[in-house]
């Protein structure tokens, strides 16, 4: 439909992460594997939690949920990103587009609520063991998942409905391998100098918000454990904490050299490179941080091995 000297865009173009078409399959089998490993990795972590008694804790409860949340983030982008390594025409609809940013902006909010959650569970169950119990019962763990779901959606709706409107009459060329605001800010006809601030302010406020309660959940687990007189017990209480931590770190980096860079010193291939780490790498590595630092998912993992030698005998 055209607007005076301008088309509306009906289609967008996703460049990529490279146009070297040597490159194209070996970046397949690359990200195929990683998506492989990813839906067996989270898909055996959640059935693993489902049929192990031993495992029914809030601790796992929402290690199951951040699995369900990572099998669905990762499911967002890589099939889009497989087919565009096989296709030379890498186009996705103006609707496609949306709504694979509406689905991108849910799954990353809820995660970074979800490791909130984590870091106050931790402290929940390190700080006051006695209690532990009686402050996390089911329905409350429950409600603080439903909470992280409930966070993501809202986040998602408000930024996705600030985009909708923005006239985007051409170019069409989204200089990344998935929708994502910065890039689809680039390629609006209006002044998006609101939309900037509102999306630094959003993620700024959660992600810092996030942050906070991990860093002050973290300080008060540090003081409790340095209270513990045996090494052993030290070393168990921190143990439980190791693998979140690790998480954490490995999420919020990328993520935030991704999402906090601002006006000129803003660019797209950094953010395409620290997007691959925390959108496709990281969903990879929770199940493998999780399972091969946990002594009690370790233990599961071999009984439910063992079990099914026996069984196939």
């Amino acid at each position: 439909v055209a607007k005076g000297n301008h088309t509306t865009v009906t289609q967008f173009i996703l460049l990529g992460l490279t146009s070297e078409p040597k490159l194209q399959t070996p970046l397949f089998i690359i990200f195929l594997m990683i998506y492989l490993i990813t839906l067996m990795g989270n898909l055996g972590l959640i059935t693993l939690m489902k049929t192990n008694r031993r495992l029914h804790t809030p601790m796992y409860f929402f290690l199951c949920n951040l699995s369900v949340v990572d099998l669905c983030y990762s499911s967002v982008f890589s099939p889009k990103l497989l087919i565009g390594f096989l296709v030379e025409k890498k186009t996705v609809s103006y609707s496609a587009c949306f709504a694979q940013h509406f689905f991108f902006l849910l799954f990353v909010t809820t995660e970074v609520l979800l490791l909130a959650v984590m870091a106050y569970d931790r402290y929940a169950a390190i700080c006051n063991p006695l209690l532990y119990t009686i402050s996390m019962p089911k329905r409350v763990c429950i409600q603080l998942v439903a909470g992280s779901y409930a966070g993501g959606i809202l986040n998602s709706l408000i930024q996705t409905c600030c985009l909708l409107p923005l006239p985007f009459c051409g170019p069409n060329v989204i200089n990344h391998y998935f929708c994502d605001t910065n890039p689809l800010l680039k390629l609006t006809c209006s002044d998006d100098h609101l939309n900037e601030l509102l999306l630094v302010t959003f993620n700024g406020t959660i992600s810092m918000s996030v942050l906070l309660i991990i860093i002050i959940s973290y300080v008060y687990i540090l003081f409790s454990i340095l209270r513990i007189r045996s090494a052993e017990g030290r070393h168990k209480a921190f143990s439980t904490c190791a693998s979140h931590l690790l998480t954490v770190t490995l999420f919020y980096v990328p993520a935030g050299l991704s999402h906090m860079q601002l006006g000129s010193k803003y660019s797209l291939e950094t953010e395409k490179v620290t997007a691959v780490f925390y959108t496709l790498i990281v969903p990879m590595l929770n199940p493998l941080i999780y399972s091969l630092r946990n002594k009690e998912v370790k233990d599961a993992l071999r009984k439910a091995t063992a079990n099914n030698i026996f069984a196939s005998c």
